[in-house]
């Protein structure tokens, strides 16, 4: 199993507006353009792209769905004292 994970994120402030961004996935939006214009966190600039990652590099409830997430899909919505995630697995 691997160690390290490759993720992007849509990062917002509330559950109504990830549960609407994960709507948009489910109906063909790209992930890249609605972190772009949506996430809150700075890797928003890169499309939602965090790089790779292993356990213990991100905050318990992320890492957990990081790993869960298949590959090439999206997480449902996931909380942290952050707000609210949108995690898609790339790698």
């Amino acid at each position: 199993m691997s160690q390290q994970v490759r993720a992007s994120h849509i990062l917002v402030k509330t559950l109504n507006e990830a549960k609407h961004l994960k709507e948009q996935l489910n109906n063909g939006a790209d992930f890249a353009s609605l972190a772009t214009q949506f996430s809150g966190c700075p890797s928003k600039q890169n499309g939602g792209d965090l790089g790779l990652f292993g356990r213990g590099q991100m905050v318990k409830p992320f890492e957990d769905a990081a790993f869960n997430t298949p590959v090439g899909q999206v997480s449902e919505a996931v909380q942290t004292q952050f707000g609210y995630h949108l995690i898609k697995r790339t790698a």
